[in-house]
This record gives structure tokens, sequence and C-alpha cells, in this order.
């Protein structure tokens, strides 16, 4: 019979019975000394399902992967001091990207902080501005008394040592509920700082506190009575375009995007990220807009593009050309539908529906009438130009990046579960169309490079399908402690595209030949992956031209004991000279 071990510390007891009634069940340990009551309680608890990352920045990105996949918090646990701050990549992710992962940090007593005690920061409020809730608990009165007699005398005045106890933990459960319940309804990230006073790895064998949990009762109506003023809007104008960026798969009915989909007076923008489909969806906006933004009429045709109404739903867009675009030329009205934010990226929203896609689809559609218009048409006659053009160019150029990408995104087997790296690599991915069964992830929130192989592989612990990470080298380097873990799954692959340095420096303005340039902005290396492969445990494959890349490609996916890396090395001066050449070829002839 399993007997189950409890801290002694009450308020430890607490944090891990108001994660349990609030169901959150993925808990992501970091190893400490601080933590250990924390540890202690999750661990013996088999409710719990308990994760041991060292490295507390990849901890973060490894959590931030398996909520962004179940829709549901995950918590972090630390121990006290700098572990804390690694967090704080993961949790700028989160907060950008509406992802709810619970931070539970163990602190030293105040009374031992900024006195030059070991291992001790300012830990509350730490994350400050990026956070959703900052729960600062308070220290137990009678765990430790002789301690908190000797150091913190006033802890103890006022009444005996049972009422202050039962204030701190009135105090505490207040705390806990909210942050937890804010968790849950807002998907933001929060932060729980809970004390301890040694000793720390005393057990019980029953739990002495019970926690008071309040179920969150805030409920998001929304108000669609206002709906019919916004479709008279909508059937009255000639030129809509709706514009997604991030989106979770299949979070959206096909019904509502078919309708959109055949309007002649609408235009969905898509991209990768997206997870939305249809043969009559935009998917590589990069690949519409250059042309005209390099045509001698770009007034003109940008003029004819401008919409009237621009309606965006999902995350952050990856595309810098359409935002540029609808920074210029901006709509007569921008509205975003979302349930609890509404970001102005393009300088010119005018209404936020507070409610799901869904939801608003649903009341929108009803007896909505189409528009004639040849909106869609004029964009879909220049996507067949430009389709037709890449296919030349695709067919003409050298081994490098953007032929390796699509090769790469070419073979992937249907149904695969796709994280992609920042940088060039999400870019370049938004230039080919990916198969619809594609389930494809991006950390969006923040744009950065840390954390990308973190991610995913705590993405592909719980997915159904295999998991591909695709990744540059400096962003599979940087964050090579994603892979120093035990829950890799055997059918988890890396591609990683090495063109030795930062790759995006040399497309970007500014770049110019000097060891300046190279050392400080395209940090030009010669590192490989063979050693990193080896020391995790991958099987690892080289290709260096297109020959040995749909080679290797053949046998990447089929089933292994473990997990796989196929490292393309890519020419470094090349990449940026094709890829800019892409642009300017599919420009090249008149696409009106």
């Amino acid at each position: 019979m399993w007997l189950m071990r409890y801290s002694s510390i009450p308020s430890a007891q607490l944090v891990v019975q108001h994660c349990k009634a609030k169901k959150i069940k993925n808990i992501v340990i970091s190893p400490g000394s601080r933590n250990a009551p924390l540890t202690i309680d999750f661990s013996e608890d088999p409710y719990f399902k308990c994760f041991s990352i060292v490295d507390e920045r990849s901890a973060g990105f490894f959590a931030l992967g398996i909520a962004q996949q179940l829709h549901e918090p995950v918590a972090l646990v630390c121990t006290s001091g700098s572990a804390l701050l690694n967090y704080y990549p993961a949790v700028a992710e989160a907060f950008y990207s509406g992802i709810p992962i619970v931070v539970i940090s163990a602190d030293r007593p105040v009374y031992k902080i900024d006195v030059g005690d070991g291992q001790t920061i300012r830990q509350d409020n730490v994350f400050d501005r990026h956070i959703g809730y900052s729960a600062n608990l308070r220290q137990d009165v009678s765990h430790a008394l002789p301690r908190v007699k000797k150091y913190a005398p006033e802890y103890l005045s006022g009444g005996s040592v049972e009422a202050l106890q039962e204030e701190v933990q009135q105090n505490n459960d207040e705390e806990l509920n909210i942050a937890l319940n804010l968790a849950l309804r807002l998907k933001l990230p929060v932060h729980i700082n809970v004390p301890f006073e040694e000793p720390l790895y005393d057990t019980i064998v029953e739990p002495t506190v019970t926690a008071d949990i309040v179920q969150d009762t805030d409920v998001n109506e929304w108000d669609f009575s206002e709906i019919g003023d916004f479709t008279d809007i909508w059937e009255a104008s000639a030129k809509k375009m709706v514009l997604v960026g991030v989106n979770p798969p299949n979070a959206v009915e096909q019904r509502f995007l078919d309708v959109l989909a055949t309007d002649p007076s609408v235009v969905v923008l898509t991209e990768t990220t997206s997870n939305l489909h249809h043969p009559n969806f935009f998917t590589s906006i990069d690949s519409l807009v250059a042309p005209m933004e390099k045509s001698d009429e770009a007034d003109s045709l940008f003029s004819r593009l401008r919409p009237e109404i621009l309606l965006t739903f999902g995350g952050l867009v990856v595309s810098k050309k359409i935002k540029a675009f609808l920074r210029e030329y901006r709509p007569d009205h921008h509205w975003h539908i979302d349930e609890l934010k509404a970001f102005d990226t393009f300088f010119s929203l005018t209404h936020h529906f507070k409610t799901d896609a869904n939801t608003f689809f649903k009341y929108f559609m009803d007896g909505l009438r189409s528009r004639a218009s040849d909106y869609y048409a004029f964009l879909d006659t220049r996507r067949s130009q430009y389709e037709a053009r890449r296919e030349v160019y695709l067919g003409q150029i050298p081994f490098s990046d953007m032929l390796a990408f699509e090769h790469v995104l070419r073979n992937i087997p249907n149904a695969y579960q796709l994280q992609l790296a920042n940088s060039s690599t999400v870019r370049y991915a938004q230039l080919f169309d990916l198969d619809p069964s594609l389930r494809i992830f991006c950390n969006r929130g923040t744009s950065g490079i840390d954390g990308s192989t973190s991610t995913a592989v705590g993405a592909a612990f719980y997915s159904e399908t295999p998991t591909l990470l695709i990744s540059g080298d400096l962003s599979f380097l940087y964050d090579s402690n994603g892979l120093w873990n035990n829950y890799i799954r055997s059918d988890f692959r890396i591609v990683v595209i090495n063109n030795n340095g930062g790759g995006i420096f040399r497309i970007l303005p500014g770049q110019e030949e000097t060891e300046n340039y190279e050392t400080f902005f395209e940090t030009a290396h010669e590192k490989n992956v063979a050693h990193l492969s080896a020391q995790f445990g991958f099987e690892y494959v080289l290709a260096n031209d297109l020959t040995s890349l749909k080679d290797r490609l053949k046998d990447f996916y089929k089933k292994s004991d473990t997990p796989k890396i196929l490292e393309i090395h890519t020419p470094r001066i090349l990449n940026n000279k094709i890829l800019l050449g892409y642009f300017d070829f599919i420009s090249s002839r008149r696409l009106i």
C-alpha cells in the first residue's frame, strides 16, 4: 500500500491542494533545496505528473510546450535565487501568447533578504509587467517557531500562534485563489512566491491544513445584440480582408471558413501558424505583397489591395510586409475577434469583439449576403502568376536554405506536429504551401530564438502524432539544454538548417562584408551538431547538397528506437542572395 508523505510546512501543503483543486496536473520541477517542501508534496501525490528539468530556462519552455498542447495551466517549481530569473523568457512568451503557466518559486524568509544570506534575491513581483498576477504568500508562523521568535518576533505579536497562523493561511488561500483563477480565466502566466524557513525536509503522514478553494465564477458573455450594425457595414463593403495570425489547429469551424472563402468581396490571408485551410485562402503573404512593392505602379496596386474592412483574429502576424502595407494603407474599419485582448497592430483598430471566432461567426453569418466584387479575383490572378514563377525559380537555384526548406517541408509525413523555430525558419516556412494535415506551432509571442527546442520537446510529450522541429543553427545551439531530459520520444525528429551563423542578418538592411559584421551580427561559426546528437542519444545524419538531402529524407521518418537529428549544411554567403533574388524574380514580370 502506498503511504503518501506530506511536507510539514503548511503553506507547501496549501499550494499543492490549490493546484489539485484547480486540476493543474503537470508539474515541471527544477532541482533545489529551498523548494523541497513543494517537490515532496507534488511528487508524492500520484494525481500529478511531475517532470524533472535541471535548466530552469529550458524547464520554462518545456512547460509552455505542454500548456500549448493541452490548453491548460502547467506549473513550474524552482528553488530560491537566480533560478527564478531563468523562467523569465518563457514567462514573457506565455504572457504575449496567452498561455497559462503557473510559476511557483520557493523563497527564503523576508528577514533573510538583503542581509548577505546566500541564494537570495528580491523575488516578490520579479516578473512585474509580464505577469497576470503575482501572489506573494506570507510565511507560516507555526513552522520553525524558534527561528521565527529569534529573527522576526514581530510576526508573533497581536495574538496566539494558532490565531496568527490562521490569518496567514487565510491570506495565502485568498492569494492562491486569485492567482490560479486568473490563470484559468485569462490564459496568462501567474507567479506564486512562497517563503520557507528551515527545516525543509521534514514530512508527516497526514496533511495539517485544508485549503479554502474558491472556484472562478466570472463568465465572459458577449453581447451580440450589436452585430446587426456591423453586418450592414460588411455587406456594403466591396473589399474585405481577413487576416489570421497564430491560431491553434481545428479552432475554427470549417463551415464558417467556407463562407469567407467563397465571397468574391473577401480575401483571406493566412500564415503557416494560422492552421486554417481552404483552396481560396492566400497562404504566402510576402509572395503576394513583394511584387506590388517592387512595381512601378506600387501605389495604384496597393490602393486596389487596401481593404475597406480588415477583420483579424488569432495571435501575432509574422509577415512584416503585410504589417507595413496595412499601416500605410489603413482600412476604414479594423475589427478584431478575441475573448480577451485586441492588439492595435496596424494603428487602425476600431472595434474589439470580445468573443471567440466560432461564436462571432455563428451570429455574424446568420443571413449574411455576399457582395459582388473583383477584390478576390484581383489577388487570385496575382497568386497564380507568382506561384508559376516560384516553381521556375526553385528549378534553377543552387543548393541553399531556400531549396533545403522547400524539400524538407514538402516531405513531412501527413498529420505530423510541426514546431518551427523563430527568425529565418518561420519566415522561410511562409513561402511554401504545407499539407493541411500538419499541426503547426511557433513561439511568436516574443518571437525569440530561445526555447524553441524545449517547447517542441514539451509539446511532443502529449502529442497524439510524431513531432518535427525545424530550427536554424543558432536557435538550436542556443537551446541545446532542451535535449537534457528524459522525456524525448523516439519518434521525435529535428532538422537543423546550419548556415554557420545568423543568416537572417544578411537579409536585413545594413549588412556588410566586414569582420565586425560577421562577428557581432551574423556571429559566424564552424560548429556542427554531431557531438550534441551523440551526447543526448540522438541518431545523427548529415546532408550538404540536394542529392544527399533527398537520400537522408528517405529514412528519416521511419520508426526507430531513438530520436533523430538531420543537419543540413547550406552556404552561408549565398543564402541571402537567393532569398532576395526570389522576390526580385517573382516581381520581374508585369503582374496585373
